[in-house]
């Protein structure tokens, strides 16, 4: 070897280029695995105690009575006749501990009556109304236990906490978990068979198989708005399935031949637990009762209801009435959220699990947009399952890039919530300051709740009558009873009444008592009065003995 080759290879290598400094990997947070699911119990635990912290403080809602006469009949007598129009499932989680309670049916003409019948008759409404809103309860932890599944198994232990907390901290979610009806039910039923046809789909073995159709007669069962939902859902998620993976047409060919005997088995345990949902009963035809309940239902959203919204009444609803709803009845920060893991979701559209949690919410609002009962938010509860897992994504995303936001926003949500306490039915977010029954009634904000606070304030003012009621209204005579109201004379929307009024916002604003808005140019009297207080979200009226009354 030469020395000029010697010198040159004991030279020092050339220094290299100079390069920009590499920047600092972004910061995040990670929950260990083991910890996960204790923590989503922890959180879940908390909703729970919020829930039932909510109960003392309100009367019965108005579907309550009828919800607990038909759930006993079927607990008690095995039979499902009074009122088919929601399935037996929620009903019967509400009987359950009445029933083992000593509670038993009434004979009382009419699902109404009987219902207001089984609360008073033991002379412990305030312990029966406990019992029949406990058993919606499972029904909370299992909309818990798939907000957190869904999370985990897609996003991982993190994601699936932070969904499960948001999940526990809407006004709206833990309003009607804490009430004994059929919404709760449906939120996590209806959630729980869509997850559990998606893992089917991905592991098409029979234990998912039959899984899968367990959780889909569960969600059948819970009310037969799920019969629309569902599908939709399914539907739409294929299609992501479609964007995502872009399989050629052998392999989606292939795909669903290899699943043809699990959907079989999926559409038979499904069938089957329904049917023995209702005792195996045959009148030219399995479960009648359910069917029966099919066409009761689709004639009621065929004939509409009386609703409201900003200002206007109608019979047959609104196709924007649910994006209105979401929008004044979400905590903002979820709102925030939920918009920014929305683009997330597509900005990962290549990823077929970022896409399901947006064919879930689809699902839902679509068909739910076509509808003419539009009386609630309640109606699209399991929309709220994929919003948390979508918001707890962003709330990741944000925490690696700057964890102040995410921080603040979590706890605005918390706080607003928390505000509310216990009046979660009436919750509206900041977007509505003043007169929420301008914007909604009904179920997102006066619903009966606050009958028992009522009859407090009037025991306070020595009241001996109120002027309350509505002509036919079944309520009258048990509302004396329970929550102890004065002796009650219905109203009459054009003939002032003397002395006390209470006004519940919810049949003015639909029905103004009677009047149904066809005489537009008569008001009932008292919307020419202010009211002298608000007792929760009932107006009450003091006309003093020889006042006149305006009326034009």
């Amino acid at each position: 070897m030469s020395r000029k080759k010697t010198a040159a290879a004991a030279a020092p290598p050339a220094a290299p280029p100079p390069v920009a400094a590499p920047r600092t990997p972004a910061r995040s947070v990670s929950i260990p695995s083991r910890l996960a699911l204790p923590l989503a119990l922890l959180l879940t635990a908390i909703g729970v105690i919020r829930i039932v912290s909510t109960y003392r403080y309100f009367a019965s809602t108005s579907d309550e009575p009828a919800h607990i006469a038909c759930g006993l009949e079927y607990v008690a007598s095995h039979t499902y006749r009074l009122e088919t129009q929601h399935p037996p499932l929620a009903r019967a989680m509400i009987a359950l501990l009445p029933y083992l309670s000593g509670t038993r049916p009434q004979g009382q003409p009419g699902f109404q009556r009987e219902g207001w019948a089984l609360i008073t008759y033991e002379h412990h409404p305030d312990l029966t109304m406990t019992r029949m809103r406990l058993g919606i309860l499972p029904f909370f932890v299992l909309g818990c236990l798939v907000v957190f599944y869904w999370a985990l198994h897609y996003f991982g232990p993190t994601t699936a906490v932070i969904a499960t907390a948001l999940f526990t901290l809407i006004p709206t979610v833990l309003a009607h978990a804490g009430l004994a009806t059929t919404d709760m039910a449906l939120a996590a039923c209806t959630g729980l068979a869509f997850f559990t046809l998606i893992r089917w789909a991905e592991r098409p073995t029979l234990p998912w198989a039959a899984g899968a159709g367990f959780s889909c007669a569960l969600a059948a069962l819970s009310k037969y708005t799920a019969l629309g939902f569902l599908p939709a859902a399914i539907f739409l998620a294929l299609l992501a399935f479609l964007v995502a993976a872009r399989p050629s047409a052998a392999r989606f060919t292939r795909l669903g031949v290899e699943r043809a005997s699990g959907a079989a088995i999926i559409v038979a345990t499904a069938c089957l637990t329904i049917w023995a949902a209702y005792f195996f009963s045959w009148n030219h035809g399995p479960a009648p009762e359910y069917f029966d309940g099919i066409q009761v239902a689709l004639r009621h959203n065929r004939n509409g209801h009386p609703a409201w919204l900003l200002g206007q009444q109608s019979d047959t609803g609104w196709w924007y009435y649910f994006p209105v709803a979401l929008a004044v009845k979400t905590p903002l920060a979820l709102l925030l959220l939920w918009f920014f893991g929305l683009w997330l979701c597509w900005r990962n559209r290549a990823r077929f699990a970022w896409l399901l949690p947006v064919a879930f919410s689809l699902g839902i609002l679509f068909p739910a947009m076509q509808g003419k009962v539009n009386i609630g938010l309640r109606h699209i509860l399991p929309i709220y399952i994929a919003v948390c897992v979508v918001a707890a994504l962003a709330v990741e995303e944000l925490l690696r890039r700057q964890p102040a936001i995410p921080a603040l926003l979590v706890l605005w949500m918390a706080v607003s919530g928390a505000l509310h306490h216990p009046d979660y039915i009436p919750y509206f977010n900041e977007l509505v300051q003043v007169e929420p029954d301008r914007v909604l009634v009904d179920s997102d904000y006066d619903w009966g709740q606050d009958t028992k606070r009522l009859a407090t304030r009037l025991r306070e003012l020595h009241v001996n009558e109120i002027n309350w009621g509505w002509v036919d209204s079944p309520d009258n005579q048990f509302l004396e009873t329970y929550p102890g109201l004065p002796h009650i004379v219905n109203i009459h929307p054009l003939k002032p009444a003397v002395g006390w009024t209470a006004v519940r916002p919810t049949l003015e604003r639909i029905s103004q008592y009677g009047l149904q808005y066809r005489y537009p140019n008569l008001q009932p009297w008292y919307d020419y009065l202010a009211p002298r207080e608000h007792v929760g979200t009932i107006w009450l009226f003091y006309v003093p003995p020889g006042a006149v009354t305006p009326i034009r």
